[in-house]
């Protein structure tokens, strides 16, 4: 009996989808999106068009992937604060640091989320739970205002847009580094935190 012949792979060994999104979302970090061909995702890594579409459907799911890599880290991260039986002060507190942990393990990705100004549908879906990230941070400013752990005359949605403006800005300039995300989240939790925190009455 002849030898049963293995199934023909398609593309190079160790390629996989995760290897198309990665080449892919340093490409529209660098280029642009719009600027990005599936065929220089191919070059890039060495490999022929067809066989990027082996394993995805076009640039606009490698987009959507890129952005809920983002994202799903986001909402992780409010889900364990969530769970979370402390003051709202420290859970607002402790979303605002793990934002810039996931930040710094998913910068790319999260670059890529930044960027998207809302052209397609799926851009539109991400902003949309974007949106819905902002609101969990909102609430939890007011939740710590009724609580007296954040100043009275702070306004809870702006507050919130400049934590989160804050842990955004960092993709124009930080670059991730081994121990440097901890250091990071200190530093913004501390600039952020002094000035949102109530003041205690002598005694306290």
């Amino acid at each position: 009996m002849a030898p049963t012949q293995e199934p023909r792979r398609r593309g190079r060994p160790g390629h996989d989808q995760d290897a198309v999104l990665a080449a892919a979302v340093r490409l529209f970090n660098d280029r642009g999106y719009d600027y990005t061909s599936m065929f220089d995702i191919a070059v890039s890594l060495g490999i022929t068009k067809s066989s990027v579409y082996h394993h995805i459907t076009g640039k606009e799911q490698l987009l959507q992937m890129a952005m809920n890599r983002a994202l799903d880290g986001l909402f992780e991260a409010a889900d364990e604060v969530r769970a979370l039986d402390v003051p709202a002060l420290e859970r607002l507190e402790q979303l605002i640091r793990r934002s810039v942990l996931v930040l710094d393990e998913r910068f790319e990705y999260v670059t890529v989320l930044l960027r998207v100004r809302g052209n397609t549908e799926v851009e539109q879906q991400a902003l949309e739970r974007r949106r819905e990230f902002d609101g969990l941070v909102t609430e939890l400013v007011k939740q710590a205002q009724a609580e007296g752990g954040v100043r009275p005359d702070v306004d809870p949605p702006t507050a919130a847009r400049l934590l989160l403006g804050m842990v955004n800005s960092l993709t124009e300039w930080y670059r991730p580094r081994p121990g440097g995300a901890e250091a990071l989240a200190d530093a913004v939790t501390t600039l952020a935190f002094e000035g949102l925190r109530a003041e205690r009455a002598p005694g306290d």
